[in-house]
């Protein structure tokens, strides 16, 4: 997105999709309010046939099931994703800017203005006058660039884009900050939008103790990490107080257990990701935000030196064999959205460039070559011992063992043992990954999973051709310069085969009829300073 040398984490985490509305309209709070329903598995934006509130209501306490708990209130210790505690940060602190899905665009939130100069190397951000933290400090650029500077030199998720991609920042007064840029980049808001965008006061931060203290809708009334985070509105935050006398975020293991709990009234929101579960929910009419992100669901392949996967025959066998629909048959019952290319026809940078498909033939002609040249045609799987991703490794497994391979699946008990083994230890031939690819900005993953000097390349993939094509990507203006890039990347994935595409993931934020106001923004995150119960 900056600089060809900036870096993003690779995570699993669940990405805001294009966002082609189905129907939708503004709530009457400068919220979501969902209308129109559809059943269509690659409908992206708001849908369900929510009743019109009426005018905004003060009081209510909403209580939301996000997808993991947060474990710290730090952002720079947290990793900032919807998925991962992006909007529980964001209702704290607030953000400088926000995705709005009903106007397809970033616009200000915490900032009053943010605009690009001529040729989008030069981003200035207006700040809005009188607005102070919660401890009563003022929030001005003095504040914001350190708090910025802070999530870089602490290496927030997409911290590295900012130090590598920014040539200067400079603040002609206190309440305007410039970044200058080394190369164009028209979705720079996309960065103030997610992690280095949630401002932290500087005075959170007394010597070795973090307090939580931002200038957001809420503050901190209790916080038990991995457990529950219950708020209480900011009498004067910037907007106005909140309507919410109390805003929560509870941990519910289980997409299931979310809907019971629904059914129950004991939340009023969920974070659903199951695909069977997010069917379920959106045909029966479920109320929501429905997003999806390309390469959801994709084999990580070892590519260093040593290991079966730095054969290029090697890996391309793997392509020929495994057939992503076999495996959403097997994992979800064929309710998921499987593919073998990185950006699917329903996605705005689908190109023309053909994928491998599943070829047996071609993937035992290959297979056998290497196996006459010494390989002994052993591969070790990685995995979760969780039911779905048992029955992913297993359906993996029969598909490469049928072709000749030998698979030893090892299986791990938390995603933390097995971040740990892929991408500390780098000890996996292959493994389930998800790069969760940002429609609005495609670039920050794709560069951090296959750049050749990505710290986060956990596949150990170099290629000059790739970085080329990221770099075109990074520096595009225009859509049709993106995706003619893109395509330059889907042929260099098709020729080297660094890793096998299986599908994107869909994710269904959905609440209850009454709950108005929302706002949805990038990377599944959700600002409440607007919501209210009708």
């Amino acid at each position: 997105m900056l600089s060809s040398r900036g870096r993003a984490s690779i995570a699993a985490v669940v990405v805001l999709g294009s966002l082609v509305l189905a129907s939708c309209a503004s709530g009457g709070s400068d919220g979501a309010t969902a209308g129109g329903g559809s059943d269509d598995a690659t409908t992206m934006g708001l849908i369900g046939n929510q009743p019109d509130g009426g005018d905004p209501i003060s009081g209510g306490k909403l209580t939301y099931a996000s997808y993991s708990p947060i474990a710290s209130l730090d952002p720079t210790v947290t990793m900032p994703s919807g998925a991962t505690g992006a909007s529980e940060l964001s209702a704290v602190y607030d953000v400088l800017a926000r995705w709005d899905p009903v106007d397809d665009t970033f616009k200000p939130q915490l900032a009053q203005e943010i605009t690009p100069n001529e040729d989008f190397t030069s981003w200035t951000v207006t700040l809005r006058d009188g607005v102070n933290f919660s401890d009563g400090t003022p929030l001005n650029a003095e504040a914001v660039t350190w708090s910025i500077d802070r999530f870089v030199e602490k290496k927030g998720l997409n911290g590295q884009l900012i130090s590598e991609g920014v040539a200067s920042t400079t603040t002609p007064d206190e309440h305007t900050v410039v970044f200058d840029l080394h190369q164009p980049s028209a979705t720079f808001p996309a960065l103030l939008a997610a992690g280095p965008g949630i401002i932290v006061a500087p005075s959170s931060v007394q010597g070795d103790e973090f307090t939580p203290i931002g200038a957001g809708p809420f503050t901190v009334e209790r916080f038990a990490p991995q457990d529950e985070l219950v708020l209480a509105p900011k009498a004067d935050y910037w907007g106005g107080k909140p309507y919410l006398d109390q805003l929560r975020f509870v941990n519910i293991a289980g997409d299931q257990a979310k809907i019971d709990a629904m059914d129950s009234g004991g939340i009023q929101m969920a974070y659903l990701r199951s695909p069977e579960t997010v069917t379920a929910a959106r045909e029966a009419g479920g109320v929501g935000m429905q997003e999806i992100n390309s390469l959801g669901n994709f084999g990580m392949i070892n590519n260093s030196e040593g290991r079966p996967g730095a054969d290029i025959r090697v890996r391309k066998a793997m392509a020929y064999a495994i057939d992503p629909a076999q495996i959403d048959q097997r994992v979800a019952n064929g309710t998921g959205l499987p593919g073998s290319e990185i950006f699917m026809p329903w996605s705005k940078w689908h190109t023309e460039s053909t994928p491998i498909t599943q070829d047996t033939a071609k993937a035992k002609e290959l297979l056998d070559e290497a196996k006459a040249d010494g390989y002994d045609g052993h591969l070790t799987y990685t995995s979760l011992s969780a039911p779905t991703a048992q029955a992913q490794a297993l359906s993996v497994q029969a598909q490469l063992q049928a072709v000749g391979f030998n698979v030893e699946i090892v299986y791990l008990n938390n995603a933390t043992d097995v971040t740990k083994r892929n991408y500390i230890e780098r000890d996996f031939d292959i493994s389930r990954g998800a790069a969760s690819l940002m429609e609005q900005d495609p670039y920050i993953r794709l560069d951090s999973s296959l750049s050749s000097t990505s710290p986060s390349n956990a596949l150990g993939f170099s290629d000059p051709a790739m970085d080329a094509a990221l770099e075109e990507l990074q520096t595009a203006t225009t859509d049709d310069a993106k995706r003619a890039a893109i395509a330059k990347i889907q042929t260099v994935v098709n020729e080297e085969v660094p890793f096998l595409s299986w599908g994107a993931q869909a994710t269904f934020i959905t609440w209850q009829d009454d709950v108005h106001g929302v706002k949805p923004s990038l990377d599944t995150v959700i600002l409440f300073d607007k919501a209210w119960i009708g």
